[in-house]
This record gives structure tokens, C-alpha cells and sequence, in this order.
């Protein structure tokens, strides 16, 4: 049977959900920007956190593992439509280096508006960057064995929590990329802070890749759609069955006298590096949103996401100059009035820049995902 769900349809769901996860993305970026004397720790404080301030931050872990996990299924599809693992294996080098260039250069530039730098801040991109490396090598492995390599680094590097390598050490720096978020001091006046090390999201990507038969053109869409909930729902249970035992993934919860609090420290997960109930929650829930996106069909709301999703990069580095910008000028304007930033007094503030801005960003996004879908000849454009 042929799929009764067009290509474009399916790839309108994948480019909503990516849509979707970078507006959670620039609210949290807003509060990094415009809350920055109310920085929260990983996992989160509970007793010093409100419940807004928790739903924010917790809105925003689904940003990273599912887009990881979409450059990991698009990858796929990539492949599909040209000539297979040789060609998606030279893309995804040259496009990793590239992404670990750009967060060595514009994307660090954009957070520090300091050259030249004292800290380079090794981030999602870089992240981005070196799981599309790995997985240039890994897409030559069977299916089968990329599925069990994906599922052992996602469910068992919480194993490695307890392994630590002194500064000096010859391992510290390799194991400060792929597993602990840590410093490398790479002379007098710079420093490396590596915020995502990178092993777990080494499988996400893997895993990602693995979905794409999901998508094939031969896949029958109610059993695509069938697999994503089944994925999705197991996920789910596995993130509460695991949690509810209280021994394995994350760092504990523990009930307090107040309801909510308890629900906060349950849902509380760690995201540097990702432990395995923060993928198993996150991811759960986009499979389950993809799954939600492709349904819903080519309504209004879903394009309008899918052009954000669509051209993500050109609004990673929009959106993080806009924010930059925008502080400047607060700061121009009325000072430093918390210590020494310029800050929202609460949430409210925070939520109502979050979804004004996607209306200023909206047309100049439209036009450069134009861009790309009319300009094929330009292949640099496959790169944002």
C-alpha cells in the first residue's frame, strides 16, 4: 500500500515539533536574558523555585533531545532522498564541523559580546555538532546494532556519574566532553566550559536515525502512527515506574508537606549531561507531539510552527542577537536595577516577551525558509 499521508505532510509534523521546541527554547532564553539574577541550578532548587518559574525551565528540557533526535531522523530522510549512507555520512561531518565552528565563533559571540574571548561556552550546537561527527561514522553500522548502541548510551551512561578525572589528568579532557560537565583551562585567558558534554546525546541521535523507516515512503501512516504512540506511552511509563523507584537515572526526589513541591521534585531531572529519565520524559513527549502534529494535518497554527522549524538555525542566531540587543538597550534605558543586570521583577514579564517575540521573528523567518525551499541551487543554505 502507499503511504496516504503525503511526504510533505509528514515532514509538516517533524518541522512543527522542531517549530514548537525552539518557542520553548526562546522562552527560556528570555529568562536566561531578562531573569539572569535568578540563575536555577541543575537539577532545580526546589525549595527556592515557584512553580512558574518551575513549568518554564521544565518547558524548556524538551528543546534539546527532540531536536537532537529530529537531526537524527531528518539525517535519515536526507539520505533517502539522495543516494544513500555515503552521502548522508560526508553531510553530516561537514555539517557537525560547521555547527562546532559556529558555536566556537557566532553563537559564543552572541551570549558574551566579548572578543576577544575569555570563555567559550560549548553548548547545544556544539553538541549538535559533534553527535552529527559520531553519527557520520555510526550510520554504517546494521540497524539492529545502532538500535542497541543507542538504547545501552541512553539508559546506562548513568553508570559513569561516579567516574571523575582530576584536572591534569590525561583523561579529564576527553571525559569532560563526553560525560562531565566540567572546565577546561586551555591557557591564561581562556577557558572551555563544556555545558553539554556530549556521550548521551551521541545516542539520542543514533536513536533519532533509527526512527526513520518510521517515515519511509512505504510506511503505512497508521502504523507509523501507531509506532509513535507506542514509543511515546513507553517512554512515559518507563520515565515513572523508573522514577518511582527512586534508585536510578536522576537524583532523588522526596515528598513535602506542600503537593505541588512533591510534583516538582518528581518531575525534577537533570539536564547536564542529560540523565536517562530526563530523555525518557522528554523524548517520550515528542514522539507523542509528533505523533499529535501529524494528525492535526496542514491546519493555520501547525505551518505557521512548521515555518519556525523549518529554518532553525538562521532563528537560533536571529533570536540570540534580538535578545543580546534587547538587554542593551534595557540597560541604557534604565540602568541596573538588580545588583548588576537588568531584570524582569517576576514570570509575567518573562512569558509576555516570549510570545511577543515570535511575532517580530516570524517575518524574516518566513522569508528565509522561502529561501531555502526556492533556492535548491545554493547548497551552503542546507547548512541553517
Amino acid at each position: 500500500m502507499t503511504d496516504a499521508v503525503p511526504l510533505r505532510q509528514r515532514l509538516l509534523s517533524i518541522d512543527a515539533l522542531r517549530g514548537l521546541v525552539i518557542l520553548f527554547m526562546l522562552l527560556d532564553h528570555v529568562r536566561e536574558t531578562f531573569l539572569l539574577h535568578r540563575q536555577v541550578s541543575d537539577p532545580m532548587t526546589i525549595d527556592s523555585t515557584e512553580p512558574a518559574l518551575f513549568v518554564s525551565r521544565t518547558l524548556a528540557h524538551l528543546c534539546a533531545p527532540v531536536f537532537v533526535l529530529l537531526t537524527g531522523l531528518s539525517a535519515w530522510l536526507y539520505g533517502q532522498k539522495y543516494q544513500g549512507r555515503r552521502d548522508v555520512s560526508a553531510f553530516l561531518f561537514k555539517r557537525g564541523l560547521f555547527l562546532v565552528v559556529l558555536e566556537f565563533t557566532l553563537v559564543n559571540f552572541a551570549w558574551t559580546f566579548q572578543l576577544p574571548p575569555s570563555v567559550i561556552y560549548m553548548q547545544v550546537i556544539w553538541a549538535i555538532g559533534v553527535s552529527m561527527i559520531a553519527l557520520a561514522a555510526l550510520v554504517w553500522l546494521p540497524r539492529p546494532l545502532l538500535i542497541a548502541f543507542a538504547v545501552v548510551i541512553i539508559a546506562g551512561h548513568n553508570l559513569l556519574d561516579g567516574l571523575h578525572f582530576e584536572t591534569g589528568s590525561a583523561l579529564h579532557v576527553p571525559w569532560a566532553i563526553l560525560h562531565e560537565r566540567s572546565w577546561i583551562e586551555v591557557g591564561d585567558s581562556l577557558r572551555l566550559r563544556i555545558t553539554y558534554p556530549v556521550l548521551p546525546w551521541i545516542g539520542v541521535i543514533a536513536l533519532g536515525y533509527c526512527l526513520g523507516p518510521w517515515f519511509a515512503k512505504s510506511m503505512q501512516p497508521t502504523l507509523r502512527q501507531r509506532y509513535l504512540l507506542l514509543g511515546g506511552v513507553s517512554a512515559w511509563v518507563g520515565f515513572v515506574v523508573v522514577r518511582a523507584a527512586n534508585g536510578y537515572g536522576d537524583t532523588p526526589w522526596q515528598a513535602y508537606d506542600n503537593g505541588v513541591q512533591t510534583l516538582m521534585s518528581f518531575f525534577n531531572i537533570t539536564k547536564y549531561p542529560p540523565s536517562l529519565l530526563f530523555l525518557a520524559l522528554t523524548l517520550g513527549i515528542g514522539l507523542l507531539l509528533l505523533l499529535a502534529f501529524e494528525q492535526a494535518g496542514a491546519k493555520r497554527w501547525i505551518s505557521m510552527l512548521a515555518t519556525f522549524g523549518a529554518a532553525p538555525m538562521f532563528f537560533y542566531l536571529l533570536h540570540l542577537y534580538v535578545l543580546k540587543i534587547l538587554y542593551v538597550v534595557c540597560v541604557a534605558l534604565f540602568g541596573l536595577n538588580h545588583g548588576n543586570y537588568f531584570g524582569f521583577d517576576g514570570m509575567g514579564a518573562i512569558w509576555l516577551v516570549a510570545l511577543l517575540l515570535p511575532l517580530a521573528l516570524y517575518p524574516p523567518v518566513h522569508w528565509f525558509a522561502g529561501l531555502k525551499a526556492r533556492r535548491r541551487d545554493l547548497a551552503w543554505l542546507k547548512y541553517l
